[in-house]
């Protein structure tokens, strides 16, 4: 079997995974303890939900949200202008051959959150939810009840 041959599988390989978390902590930190020279970035608070790596590692996506959900394109543009400089760092904290390119988006999985609470918060989707549940299903009960 080829070394690489997980590759082709539908998701990222361990590695990516590894190395993502990596990158995730580290852009967490710098942009924590204002390690970028810009004032208007260290004046933002933006989580950082996720790393994507491309197979291999020379490119990896952040998907991050700023504080709030507000200013979302600023967030992006902050982020953006100073590539450079979260690269470096990055390939300074990472070990890797080579310091991946970064490229930003927004996490869109906080608005599926808050979507997804908010229907489940619909009185009309609690009582299906209820009903769904198996213990309030009369077929169940009556398989519980040997009948």
């Amino acid at each position: 079997m080829a070394k690489n041959s997980h590759h082709d599988g539908p998701g990222p390989s361990q590695r990516q995974l590894r190395v993502g978390e990596l990158i995730r902590r580290t852009l967490a930190q710098l942009l924590a303890r204002d390690a970028i020279h810009d004032p208007e970035l260290n004046r933002m608070s933006i989580t950082v939900a996720e790393v994507r790596t491309s197979p291999d590692l020379r490119v990896a996506t952040a998907f991050v949200m700023p504080l709030g959900g507000r200013n979302r394109k600023e967030t992006l543009a902050a982020l953006h202008r100073n590539r450079a400089e979260l690269r470096r760092e990055v390939g300074r904290a990472v070990a890797l051959k080579y310091a991946p390119e970064l490229r930003f988006r927004i996490d869109e999985s906080f608005d599926r959150m808050d979507a997804t609470r908010r229907l489940l918060s619909q009185e009309r989707v609690r009582r299906d939810i209820e009903a769904g549940r198996p213990e309030g299903h009369p077929e169940e009960r009556r398989k519980e009840d040997g009948g």
